[in-house]
């Protein structure tokens, strides 16, 4: 069995350039930090849906069970619609700042990106 070396996990770097959404690096670092806790977050969530399903089926909860679980179509579509609800919860301000914008009158995407990577 071999050992994972975490350290070197968490620090691999995507192949390519790494896309910069705005200009300061300080925002970019938190804006990662902060979608990489939701990511883990999301996968937290998912595994206790799993687990409240085992419950609920009175199959034992095993890292096994677990593992092996596959959501049916009704579980596949509310995992779906609570991670499309937690990503707007998560993006919210991104989402207004866009509203606000729209409501002024017509918006030019890459005006639109501008105004975003300015902030």
């Amino acid at each position: 069995m071999t050992i994972l070396d975490i350290n070197a996990l968490a620090n691999a770097k995507a192949k390519g350039k790494r896309p910069y959404f705005f200009d300061d690096p300080a925002v970019e670092r938190v804006l990662s930090i902060t979608m990489a806790v939701a990511g883990e977050l999301a996968v937290t969530r998912e595994r206790l849906d799993t687990i409240e399903r085992l419950l609920e089926a009175g199959t034992p909860v095993t890292k096994a069970n677990i593992n092996a679980f596959k959501p049916d179509d009704d579980a596949a579509r509310a995992r779906q619609a609570w991670h499309a609800e937690y990503i707007s919860r998560i993006l919210r301000i991104v989402h207004q700042e866009l509203e606000s914008l729209q409501s002024e009158g017509d918006v030019n995407p890459e005006a639109l990106a501008d105004e975003i990577s300015a902030a």
